[in-house]
């Protein structure tokens, strides 16, 4: 499954969420944006056509179970550590863990899946081949990559484009 993530801006979320060829998780905030701004974005995402929200790991509990009692769609909290408490996250009204720990996500991820083996969990692969494997071979059920930026691709093509002149 392919899906596109926003940032927590309603304008860029309806934006995204009119053009986009694939599902869309809206972020909604939870660390520097919280509180009721966050559920107004995340209401606001729903009501556009978002197929889940995506919290930042510092959002509360509370903030959660007030999220879930007026959305209808998934609720997603990005975790970076393996010190989580998986259970309260999962009883405030989360629907599937984004686990983005760096070198040790696929750690997390094998934690994870070893205290809920059916819970959905999206992670970050890292940049390799081997790393990305590493994480769907701990349990992850699906990989979220971030490409090279535009100015990384055509390093190579520019520096040949210079070497001609």
């Amino acid at each position: 499954m392919q899906f596109t993530l926003s940032p927590p801006q309603i304008s860029i979320n309806q934006a995204i969420i009119e053009i986009s060829s694939t599902p869309v998780f809206c972020g909604v905030g939870g660390g520097i944006t919280s509180g009721q701004r966050s559920i107004d974005i995340a209401i606001n995402a729903e009501l556009n056509g978002a197929y889940g929200v995506v919290m930042n790991a510092p959002t509360p509990n509370s903030l959660i179970s007030e999220m879930k009692s007026r959305l209808d769609i998934p609720i997603v909290i990005t975790v970076v550590s393996e010190k989580e408490d998986f259970e309260s996250r999962i009883e405030a009204g989360v629907s599937i863990f984004n686990v983005s720990g760096g070198a040790n996500t696929a750690n997390i991820v094998r934690n994870i899946r070893k205290m809920h083996p059916d819970f959905p969990i999206i992670a970050t692969g890292g940049p390799t081949p081997e790393s990305i494997l590493r994480t769907i071979e701990a349990g992850a059920n699906l990989i979220t990559y971030t490409p090279p930026t535009t100015g990384e691709l055509f390093s190579a093509i520019m520096d040949n484009y210079r070497g001609e002149l």
